[in-house]
């Protein structure tokens, strides 16, 4: 029954996902809200729901370097960098990472770099296989409220009817670290 109703909720998901429209799945340390980060039309959903300024960017969230890899500029990083990335990496720790010129705007906001993770959490891996790219990862809460924490917390802030995969969040007690790989920075560190 459990199994089932996680499957049928991840097939939901990901029919969600084609039709550009915002889910919410558990993260390695609270409930995110996510969706396509290559159609305009999702993430203007994605920002209105949130209630959030375009000006922030977003963080994409992967279960391989291959899916995040047309996001970056590689030529910008040195073989040093990408060692102490894949060292952090699967794991909750995001890097800002030079973004290819080709990246909208509403991924980078004001910026002229990427937010990245590949992530270790058996749902987002399996979202992001099956979906075949990164989703854009944002805690699930309006801007400047606590994070979702359960799936009782989503509902209630989203509907009832609002599209969740069934699953539960990782043992991370903090969102991820995010690290400026350029300049070496810790931005959030917990």
């Amino acid at each position: 029954m459990s199994k089932n109703f996680h499957l049928n909720s991840l097939i939901s998901c990901i029919q969600h996902l084609y039709s550009k429209k915002v889910i919410a799945y558990p993260t390695e340390s609270m409930f995110g809200l996510g969706c396509d980060p290559d159609s305009k039309k999702a993430v203007r959903n994605l920002l209105i729901l949130k209630k959030r300024s375009i000006e922030k960017g977003f963080i994409l969230v992967s279960s391989n370097y291959k899916q995040i890899k047309k996001y970056i500029d590689e030529t910008k990083i040195s073989i040093n960098q990408k060692k102490i990335m894949f060292k952090l990496w699967p794991g909750p720790v995001t890097f800002l990472l030079p973004s290819n010129p080709l990246v909208p705007y509403w991924l980078t906001g004001r910026f002229n770099t990427i937010a990245v993770r590949i992530s270790n959490h058996f749902s987002i891996i399996k979202l992001c296989n099956i979906f075949g790219k990164p989703l854009i990862s944002t805690s699930a809460n309006f801007s400047n409220m606590p994070p979702c924490r359960t799936k009782r917390d989503v509902l209630k802030n989203f509907g009832e009817k609002f599209p969740l995969l069934n699953g539960k969040i990782g043992n991370e007690k903090n969102p991820s670290k995010i690290i400026n790989i350029i300049d070496g920075k810790l931005i959030r560190y917990v």
